[in-house]
């Protein structure tokens, strides 16, 4: 009866598990999906992110981030900072415009929505009339001037978004001063542009689509001037001085044009085709910046050769006699140049160029000869090349994190010194508690370390296994290699690339020591290479050796891809992780289980056809074990070759189907003959043995069959020592758990380390167990005598665990995606278990063993299962005693891709990808928890009499700023300090007051 009896409410462990347990997701990682917006602030120094799926992200120095989303999660179109403000506007593509805030909340900034508007017409008219296609916010701070299709410029006030209809500006009003036989042919259609006089706020530049372009005195609401150009306008650029400015068209050409002081029609002053004469793509932003050398620097997106290079994504960057067209790898969203924005200063004198490209944020130093691009401490392109496993390492020692920066500084030193240019704001949060790695797997055959310690995700170092294998590309091909005549002078930047030369290259299990240093890689195509840490360049053989999983059994032929290539011979490999021996598994299927013992110095390895254990120190295979099944020709198909295997999967599911009516039918007493009776009876005491174990409130789950497809796939496999033929020695040994719910088990013989060279290891099979459902084997562990799960390889030897309990009786717990099951060493026999997909309906897709600390002392802590299941929840489950602790839903359950991506880390963090080029970060710790804190200040504003007129300065002044960083009593302070020091009168009598004491 006990079964069936709920657990009494404990109080004391429902307190323990709120110090220990809480769910959060802290941080994004990665590059933002699909961005589509672009902003900057040089008041601030902050870069603004706008993405498809109406999320808004803002960045400044390493640490200090900031997310918002739309509720209407739309495309956002534009962004805009407000001059001299904490604040920013957005355009999304449903016409509506967002105001955004930056208010400090509990000591940190928060990135807040303030208020929403959507700009309406006149009834009757069409929705052109009111689609915003410019925006211009004024130095001013006080209104936005909203430009749209049909030619209408509106006035809308800050931050109440209440039109002015008094000033806007009409087509009619605009056309008044234009000369009558250029109003015939050239109507003011959409707005492209709105630039603002640099030295003069009461003048703004109009630029319509048509090519009319107009500057507009707001003052005494009048065009000053009005410029003819003769191809459609795509953009403008004011000068620094207000003497001149840039347009650029859609023939591939950009315009000077002079501003006069006289009220007539301007004449260009050059028209320049830069890659011409041949038709050239549309020009689609320009910069003209100016240096003390007197030489400027153009600028510009676009304007490449039409047939030639049409299909090309440039930014060109003009110099002088230097010129570079930067070729990106996707399309280019934006970008904005870092200049000085002191208005004091005379000249612009950029020093960055940084460019938002659909799959990856880029930066070019132009401060540094040759134009070297910036090393990004953030926003890094997780995907340059699809990412296609994921392994997480905590608490690096610090002499490994040293030896791998060391090697990923000796690759970055094409990279310019520079520091981040884009640096707003303060990192407040801790410093991270310890040191951690992410190690991902991409497909085109490299291992990627992130030190994921902190709030932004940085690569430390790259690694490539390219090298040990003949592929189609030459490693040392450059692609940035240009000929000296070349032109357009293309130049490749960034690092997204999305193509892979081979598939069976790509990374599918990863397993690092942080100890010893050794790693081992396996991929798609059956190899697996181990590898150990280097810190010179070196040169040599890599030994091979094969793995014949199927032990030359007849009847079976490998339907799948060739394995790869090796070259021969000695191979130069740059510092850092060195392969000295490569395994091939024949077939040469995917690779889908690793195990690594740097203290035995063995790694184990499995395929859907079987699992092996491979001696790195002797290089020599120990054993190889054929899990395939008589009736599995599926699993000789291969990844890369599964059209025919669809039929036979639908096949095999009908049959399971047919099988459980055709069960259920005889559970229900049908008639038959005497053979059918006598198999329904069989069947029926066959059920009636398993309903015993069934409470009530259980469901009955379907045994799969042992014909199913890919039951002789490897899931997992588990080093232990432990205590296997009997209780009285230990001895290392070899767990293997496949998809058909068998685990095996094999004891090891590893010589001493005085005669490891000399004599062989040895196996032999111990155990094998089969589950009843057949349910695939997803993890197992095994628990000393104190219940606490055995320490990793090496980690006693560092004094950074206790030695396992060798006395008492161990412990083996097998994880299937149905349930967990507890079994008593070495006789194997069933202790406990949690049934859990019969109690909650769900399949167990990863587990492992976290470590949780009271948030209260540091006196205690507890290892629990963390589980993730197929609908996307988290489970926490107790060890030994398999108790559910609690429960959070985290991933979307239809998104698989997701489910199957995520990765727990030691303490009860984890990370998973949220689209192909992200991860979300989430902790289940109260102790650990990573999670941006920063906050921006409001910089004191420059004095700059000159460019705001006298009403806009006064307002300023006398007006409390709604975008203000601070609270409000610092706000109005700051402000009244700041009105009091632009008095003459307050310093002269401040002055007298000084003087006069002394």
């Amino acid at each position: 009866m006990r079964r069936f009896l709920r657990p009494g409410h404990d109080p004391v462990r429902e307190r323990l598990k709120r110090d220990l347990f809480q769910f959060n997701k802290t941080v994004e990682h990665g590059f933002p999906h699909q961005p589509s917006a672009l902003g900057y602030s040089p008041f601030l120094r902050l870069m603004a992110i706008g993405t498809r799926s109406g999320a808004i992200k803002l960045y400044g120095a390493p640490g200090v981030e900031f997310m918002g989303l739309h509720e209407e999660n739309n495309t956002v179109m534009q962004i805009h900072f407000i001059p001299d403000q904490c604040q920013l506007v957005t355009l999304l593509d449903d016409n509506s415009l967002h105001l955004w805030n930056l208010k400090q909340h509990g000591g940190a900034s928060e990135l807040r929505e303030e208020h929403r508007f959507t700009l309406k017409g006149p009834p009757g008219s069409p929705p052109s009339a009111t689609q915003v296609t410019a925006v211009l916010p004024h130095s001013s701070r006080e209104v936005l001037y909203l430009g749209t299709e049909s030619g209408n410029i509106f006035v809308v006030e800050l931050p109440s978004f209440r039109v002015l209809e008094d000033r806007t500006i009409t087509p009619e009003a605009v056309l008044q001063r234009v000369p009558e036989d250029n109003c015939n042919r050239r109507s003011c259609e959409l707005v492209e542009a709105l630039r603002e006089h640099p030295k003069n706020p009461n003048q703004i530049l109009i630029g319509y689509s048509r090519a009319l372009i107009v500057l507009w005195d707001l003052q005494n609401n009048q065009a000053i001037h009005h410029f003819l150009g003769n191809q459609q306008l795509e953009n403008l650029y004011w000068q620094r001085d207000g003497s001149k400015f840039i347009s650029c068209h859609y023939d591939g050409s950009y315009t000077q044009w002079p501003v006069s002081s006289d009220n007539r029609q301007s004449e260009p002053l050059e028209n320049t085709v830069p890659y011409g004469p041949f038709p050239c793509k549309a020009i689609s932003k320009i910069y003209w910046q100016t240096t003390k050398n007197g030489l400027p620097y153009i600028i510009f997106q676009g304007g490449m050769p039409r047939a030639s290079y049409g299909d090309r994504h440039s930014i060109s960057v003009i110099h002088g006699s230097q010129q570079t067209a930067f070729d990106f790898t996707s399309r280019v969203i934006d970008f904005f140049i870092i200049f000085s924005s002191d208005p004091a200063a005379e000249f612009d004198d950029p020093s960055a160029l940084v460019v938002l490209a659909e799959e990856e944020l880029v930066v070019i130093d132009l401060k540094s000869a040759g134009w070297p691009a910036v090393h990004p401490p953030y926003l890094a392109s997780l995907h340059c090349s699809a990412i296609t496993c994921s392994h997480h390492v905590s608490n690096i020692p610090l002499k490994l994190w040293e030896r791998i920066i060391s090697a990923g500084s000796k690759q970055n030193i094409h990279y310019s010194s520079m520091p981040w240019p884009i640096d707003g704001g303060t990192n407040i949060a801790p410093d991270p508690p310890q040191r951690d790695l992410l190690l991902t797997g991409h497909e085109d055959g490299t291992v990627r370390f992130w030190d994921a310690s902190g709030v932004c995700l940085h690569l430390l170092y790259k690694l490539s296994t390219v090298r040990v294998f003949l592929t189609d590309a030459d490693p040392n091909d450059n692609m940035n290699t240009l000929g000296e005549d070349e032109w357009p002078p293309l130049r490749k930047v960034g690092t997204f690339d999305p193509y892979s030369d081979d598939p069976r290259l790509g990374i599918q299990k990863i397993y690092l020591c942080k100890y010893s240093g050794y790693l081992a890689v396996a991929g798609t195509a059956g190899q697996v290479l181990v590898m150990e840490l280097n810190d010179e360049d070196a040169e040599h053989v890599v030994d091979h050796a094969e793995a014949d999983l199927l032990q030359d059994q007849e009847g079976y032929r490998w339907k799948g891809h060739e394995k790869l290539k090796t070259r021969d011979g000695p191979v130069r490999f740059e510092a850092g992780f060195q392969p000295f021996v490569l395994v091939q598994c024949q077939p040469p299927a995917v690779v889908t289980s690793l195990a690594l013992h740097s203290e035995w110095k063995l790694v184990a390895f499995g395929t859907s056809h079987g699992f092996g254990l491979f001696d790195h120190q002797q290089k020599r295979l120990v054993f190889v074990k054929c899990t395939l099944h008589p009736s599995d020709q599926l699993a000789l198909e291969g990844p890369l070759s599964r059209v025919k295997s669809l039929k036979k999967s639908l096949r095999q599911s009908f049959r399971r189907i047919r099988r459980s009516r055709v069960s259920s039918r005889k559970r229900r007493g049908a008639g038959g003959n005497a053979s059918e009776v006598q198999e329904a009876n069989a069947k029926f005491d066959q059920d009636a043995l398993q309903e015993m174990e069934l409470a009530p409130v259980q469901r009955k789950i379907e045994a799969r069959s042992a014909e199913d497809s890919f039951t002789g796939f490897v899931r997992t496999l588990y080093f232990a020592d432990t205590f296997l033929r009997d209780s009285s020695r230990h001895c290392p040994s070899l767990w293997a758990g496949t998809n058909g719910g068998t685990v095996y088990a094999f004891s090891l013989r590893v010589p001493p380390a005085e005669r490891r060279m000399d004599e062989p290891v040895k196996a032999e099979q111990a155990k094998e167990i089969q589950l009843m459902h057949r349910a695939p084997v997803v993890g197992i562990l095994v628990l000393d005598g104190r219940s606490t799960p055995l320490p990793e390889p090496l980690e006693v030897a560092h004094d950074l665990s206790k030695s396992p309990d060798m006395q008492g009786s161990h412990q083996l717990l097998v994880v299937s995606e149905e349930q967990f099951k507890v079994f008593t060493l070495p006789k194997v026999s069933s202790k406990l278990k949690l049934k859990l997909t019969a109690l909650e309906g769900c399949r167990v897709r990863k587990v492992t063993v976290a470590n949780f600390g009271s948030c209260k002392t540091d006196d205690y802590s507890e290892n629990d299962l963390a589980v993730l299941t197929n609908l996307g929840d988290i489970q926490i489950i107790s060890l030994p005693f398999l108790k559910l602790q609690i429960r959070y839903p985290c991933i979307r359950k239809e998104d698989v891709s997701g489910i199957a991506s995520c990765v727990f880390t030691k303490y009860g963090q984890g990370f998973y990808l949220i689209s192909p080029s992200e991860f979300e970060r989430f902790s289940l710790s109260t102790k650990w928890l990573v999670e941006p804190r920063c906050i921006v200040d409001m910089p004191e504003v420059t004095s700059n009499n000159h460019m705001h007129n006298k009403s806009g300065t006064e307002n300023a002044e006398r007006k409390s700023s709604p975008g203000d960083c601070g609270e409000d009593e610092r706000k109005s302070g700051r402000l009244m300090e700041h009105a009091l020091l632009n008095d003459e009168k307050v310093l002269k009598e401040i002055q007298s007051t000084l003087e006069g004491g002394r």
